[in-house]
């Protein structure tokens, strides 16, 4: 994957969630103004990284929160998925699937961002 994008109703509101469970900064990509476009920095994404991303306005309507996944997730790698987890629940976010371990894998758990979308985070095993 070289590149992601997250469609969002309210890109205020959504940039501060994901700067707070993720540690992300954005900044507005010229001459995408009018779709309130932002691309996305943080530790492996953006910059000279192999992956980029960008959040912008959602073009339709919001999907219902509590519905089933609305398109492809993304999950990102964090240092302690249970932390994250419980900031983004006590931050706009809703549960998704609670933290759970996956043998082989790790720990990963997924919320809903208040903005329609289903976000994961895993802190990989062994990673402890």
């Amino acid at each position: 994957m070289a590149h992601f994008e997250i469609h969002v109703t309210n890109p205020a509101r959504a940039r501060a969630f994901y700067a707070g469970l993720f540690g992300w900064t954005f900044s507005p990509m010229p001459g995408a103004e009018a779709m309130d476009y932002n691309l996305i920095e943080g530790p492996e994404i953006g910059g000279t990284n192999g992956l980029t991303g960008g959040m912008m306005r959602r073009m339709g309507p919001e999907p219902d929160a509590g519905g089933p996944v609305r398109g492809g997730t993304m999950t990102f790698a964090v240092a302690n998925c249970d932390e994250r987890y419980a900031w983004a629940l006590t931050h706009g976010g809703a549960a998704a699937l609670p933290p759970a371990d996956y043998p082989g894998v790790g720990r990963a758990a997924y919320v809903e961002d208040g903005e329609g979308n289903i976000v994961g985070m895993i802190t990989p095993e062994g990673a402890n």
